[in-house]
């Protein structure tokens, strides 16, 4: 069965063009804010005190903002895309048990590969939660030849193609 991720990479190989666009979703754990805390050092108390949260007016706990935003590096890493930039406009807050949509959208692509992409996160509610516009280089035929040998060899680096659907 192909999964979401190996559709992905496969459309990467093919040729990634301006408005090609991919989707990923994700519901928000207490223990992905635990984790992406002790990973980036970021202990606000708005991500681990309820009465903290309060008093700022949020409803609950938040997620951090930028774990939130990975899920564009998601997408980016299943492309091979390779950032050069990111400009991220956080615009309501994301909460634990919250699930999001983030849909990258390819804007354009120029010589040597370069491109710029458009990404809405989208929460359960409809509500847009944040938005950020990418810019990078997409994979050009050296690079769409290693992925095609990769994904002949199973992806064994890519978790995500070892995931069922």
């Amino acid at each position: 069965m192909i999964n979401n991720m190996s559709h992905i990479r496969k459309k990467a190989i093919e040729g990634l063009k301006t408005g090609d666009s991919f989707s990923v979703t994700r519901t928000f754990t207490e223990q992905d804010v635990m984790m992406f805390g002790e990973i980036s050092g970021d202990y606000n108390p708005v991500h681990y005190d309820e009465r903290f949260a309060s008093v700022k007016k949020f409803k609950g706990r938040v997620c951090h903002g930028l774990l939130v935003a990975c899920m564009v590096t998601e997408i980016g890493g299943q492309i091979g895309w390779l950032a050069s930039g990111m400009n991220l406009k956080f615009r309501q807050p994301v909460y634990i048990g919250d699930t999001v949509t983030c849909t990258l959208s390819i804007m354009e692509t120029g010589d040597g590969g370069r491109a710029r992409a458009e990404a809405v996160f989208v929460n359960q509610d409809g509500l847009s939660v944040m938005e950020c516009t990418l810019t990078g280089i997409i994979p050009g035929a050296p690079e769409k030849k290693v992925l095609t040998q990769m994904v002949a060899e199973g992806d064994p680096t890519n978790r995500k193609s070892q995931r069922k659907s």
